[in-house]
């Protein structure tokens, strides 16, 4: 049984000009201590969902279970010891600016009213978990945005939840920053067993932190697995979208101004073992015939360096087909571009 379940969820929202549909039959199943990433554009329904996961928001249809727990038949009471099982991070750190870090931190813990000399000790045992021991008696407006978003991750595991939501957690941070705090969710997942979901627009911050990813466009689900194995081969046109990113873009406006000419677009995926060989170049020489790089990029899976190119092939039917066998042949993924992605 995975920890969280969500069957056929819908979130329909009535409003003056019509009725807007932010979800639409969601199935998904997360499993403990997975880092699950949710990534689609705005607007796509990302936001409502991971809401609806604590009950936030109530779906119009459809069934949400918490460790078998359906969150419908909770009362109000259950609802809120549920809640306090899932600790929410978010993009703008909602932190207390009035109150200093370590009150910040303990926050929560009085809420549930433990006494206030174990809360603080609580407090402090998790800003040395981040990192920011030094800082319990700073104030937020004194803290770099990297500094505050570690003080609502050491909040968020404040009462020991089973369960961390982040919500567009590093979309205001500067990549290096990002990469950081990507870091710590890791080490937190990994030595204290917390399942996290990923909220995020980014496809890098699923790359780096995710092992499962679910692809979520027009509040439907598009597609979900495995990162790696989506990352290989995205099986629909969002997810196409997404690994391929603005590179896309930038081939079509190349092509509409006829300053290239290309027969057939193919993505291709380099796995350890033809990273180290220069199969491009080697290609070329065997047919002596040049093709474009339209896109290249490097990215970092579960901690695996991985890469992936944009080709432009020849005009040339057999010479299109005699090239992808080639790259195939030399342990490459190959997938047509299609050209509406």
């Amino acid at each position: 049984m995975a920890l969280i379940e969500l069957h056929g969820v819908s979130k329909t929202y009535k409003q003056p000009e019509g009725s807007v549909h932010a979800l639409k039959n969601v199935d998904l199943q997360i499993e403990k201590s997975d880092i699950f990433g949710i990534i689609g554009m705005s607007g796509a329904g990302k936001s409502t969902l991971v809401r609806c996961l604590n009950f936030l928001e109530r779906p119009t249809e459809g069934e949400i279970l918490i460790d078998g727990k359906n969150l419908a038949d909770l009362s109000e009471k259950e609802l809120r010891k549920q809640r306090s099982e899932t600790g929410m991070i978010f993009q703008h750190f909602n932190l207390l600016m009035q109150k200093n870090v370590i009150s910040n931190v303990c926050f929560p813990l009085r809420l549930l009213k433990v006494k206030r000399k174990e809360a603080e000790q609580r407090a402090l045992d998790l800003l040395k978990l981040v990192g920011l021991e030094d800082k319990a008696k700073a104030y937020p407006a004194q803290l770099s945005g990297g500094q505050k978003q570690r003080v609502a991750i050491a909040r968020a595991l404040a009462s020991s939840p089973k369960i961390l939501l982040c919500d567009e957690a590093t979309s205001a941070l500067d990549p290096q920053t990002t990469e950081s705090i990507l870091q710590l969710l890791k080490e937190i997942n990994r030595e204290m067993g917390i399942t996290i979901v990923i909220i995020t627009h980014q496809m890098s911050v699923v790359q780096e932190a995710c092992n499962k990813v679910a692809i979520i466009e027009d509040g439907q689900v598009a597609e979900t697995g495995e990162v790696e194995k989506i990352f290989n081969a995205p099986q629909s046109k969002a997810g196409r979208r997404l690994i391929y990113g603005e590179g896309s873009e930038a081939i079509r406006k190349m092509e509409s101004s006829n300053k290239m000419s290309v027969g057939k677009k193919v993505r291709i995926v380099f796995t350890r073992n033809s990273s180290f060989e220069p199969v491009i170049a080697n290609m070329i020489l065997h047919f002596r015939t040049p093709v474009n790089i339209l896109r290249a990029n490097t990215g970092n899976i579960g901690g695996v360096a991985k890469g992936d190119m944009i080709l432009g092939l020849p005009e040339d039917i057999r010479l299109q087909e005699e090239m992808e066998q080639y790259l195939q042949d030399h342990g490459l993924e190959v997938q047509e571009v299609e050209k509406d992605v």
